[in-house]
């Protein structure tokens, strides 16, 4: 253990100034299960698919909705870490406007609200000054801060202590201990004087405001990714080992939500009433290409595998995740899941699509282009039509044209995808061409209307796609997160992690090109 820089950061916590009043303390946690969906602002695309886009309507609009299906807590990464200083007017902005949400889910809907933040990661203030809090890429504006820098580390929580002061309503802070975070090499014990240090700040806001330790990979094991450039996961013993030394800094309120290690992570030692299930992925992967997921048992699953105080889920496109996002609810309360349920749902939304929506999340999951195209039909001839909308249509920010729309060009795509598949398994070079150039021009139209540009893993697409035997296509595919080339580990991820975020429109490009090789 790094002991010497332990002190140093217990010598700057002590020396820290903070300047802001106490106000009275939240009551604490009142026995109802949390049923929450996370709503982090990270990637930046297109209106209404990216989080960092809605308006303060469009807030109260969704969670308007997402309360009706029976949610009560809204988890938020507001994207502090990236704020330059000086803040941009965007940012502002946003802080002020997620300080509005959380009084309108409180006084409103009477949900809870817990903001996200990273442990240790700072802006580039010169490079994240160059963009708009809508505009801004994370991973090229974005430092990592050695907790064992007390000069840095306190810098840090300076300027955080700052941003956050609009946020102090809030009903907890969740610190994840890996992506984004980590340091190399970095201990246990450090990240817990991170946890404590958060704990401080709040104190001095108001110190009802719960401590969420975030258990995704853990951050031992992280911290060596960063040192090394390889990924391999630590046991359940890293985020164990964690909780126990959470529990003797005298944190309290403090919880665990468990993304990775499962509903029972602390039950091995005896905290089993703290921990929240966070099963990522349960609704939507992140990052994820923007792709609507119906049926199977994923959604389900997750939403019914709560913790003792409840269950979280997670979505990056939410407009587009609707079908999981109903499962997952209605799972966690216990509630049938039958396609007539799907299809009530989807009559809540637009009144009288029910069917023909059910019908095309369904055909969207198959390998079916005929009944894509028949389905894609379908909707975009009631998009002719001036539609209603119906008591859950906040959840598609009440554009039933838009929503119907969307689901067109996903049907599109997908079938242009599956007719190049089969163009490949006759051989006939003329329609491969062809083929390959429809979907190439369909996966474009789609994302050219929501402007996701990371990473795109979609196993038939990219199957596919490597058998064309294409340099400039096998290239993108195969860049992984982790870059080949960098002084070390840490600079490898940072370069992987960066290059990452335009994946999606150069593999278009790379399609385009190598349709147009072919002869």
């Amino acid at each position: 253990m790094k002991t010497h820089k332990v002190l140093l950061i217990i010598v700057a916590f002590a020396l820290a100034k903070f300047s802001y009043g106490q106000d009275k303390a939240a009551a604490p946690f009142n026995g109802e299960k949390i049923l929450g969906l996370y709503m982090h602002q990270h990637w930046s695309y297109n209106h209404p698919y990216a989080v960092r886009t809605w308006s303060m309507e469009d807030w109260k609009a969704f969670l308007g909705s997402l309360h009706q299906l029976g949610y009560n807590y809204a988890l938020i990464w507001p994207m502090l870490e990236t704020m330059p200083d000086p803040l941009t007017p965007s940012d502002s902005a946003n802080i002020k406007k997620i300080a509005r949400v959380i009084d309108y889910a409180h006084q409103v809907l009477q949900m809870k609200v817990g903001i996200v933040l990273c442990p240790n990661v700072a802006p580039n203030n010169e490079e994240a000054a160059k963009y708009t809090f809508e505009k801004r890429p994370f991973f090229h504006t974005d430092e990592r801060v050695d907790p064992g820098d007390p000069v840095a580390f306190g810098k840090l929580m300076a300027w955080r202590e700052k941003l956050f002061l609009p946020l102090k309503e809030a009903d907890g802070v969740y610190i994840i201990d890996s992506d984004p975070g980590g340091y190399p090499n970095s201990s246990n014990l450090e990240f817990v004087y991170i946890l404590n240090a958060h704990r401080k700040m709040l104190d001095h806001f108001r110190p009802g405001i719960e401590v969420v330790y975030w258990a995704h990979f853990g951050w031992v094991s992280y911290s060596k990714f960063y040192a090394t450039g390889n990924l391999i996961s630590g046991t359940v013993d890293e985020p164990r080992d964690a909780i126990t030394l959470m529990s003797k800094q005298h944190m309290e309120p403090w919880g665990v939500a468990s993304s990775r290690y499962g509903p029972h992570l602390a039950d091995a030692i005896g905290m089993g009433d703290r921990v929240i299930n966070f099963p990522y992925g349960a609704i939507e992967d992140e990052p994820s290409f923007p792709l609507t997921l119906y049926g199977g048992d994923r959604a389900t699953k997750g939403g019914s595998s709560g913790g003792e105080r409840g269950v979280i889920g997670n979505a990056q496109s939410h407009v587009v995740q609707l079908p999981n996002i109903f499962a997952f609810a209605r799972a966690a309360q216990g509630l049938s899941i039958s396609k007539e349920d799907y299809i009530h749902f989807a009559d809540d939304l637009i009144p009288g699509m029910g069917i023909k929506i059910v019908e095309g999340w369904e055909a969207l999951q198959g390998q079916d282009p005929a009944r894509m195209r028949k389905a894609a039909q379908e909707l975009d001839v009631a998009t002719k039509k001036t539609l209603p909308v119906g008591k859950l249509a906040g959840l598609m920010f009440n554009n039933a044209s838009r929503y119907l729309n969307d689901l067109f060009l996903q049907l599109n795509m997908a079938a242009s995808l599956y007719d190049f598949r089969k163009s490949l398994d006759g051989g006939d070079k003329s329609k491969i061409k062809m083929s390959l150039t429809l979907f190439a021009d369909a996966a474009a139209a789609w994302q050219k209307k929501h402007g996701y540009s990371s990473a795109w893993y979609w196993p038939p697409m990219s199957e596919a796609l490597h058998r064309l035997h294409d340099p400039s296509v096998d290239a993108v595919l195969d860049e992984g997160f982790v870059a080949k080339e960098g002084d070390n580990g840490f600079d490898r991820v940072k370069k992987g992690l960066a290059t990452m975020e335009t994946e999606t429109p150069r593999l278009i490009e790379a399609m385009k090109g190598a349709a147009a090789r072919m002869k």
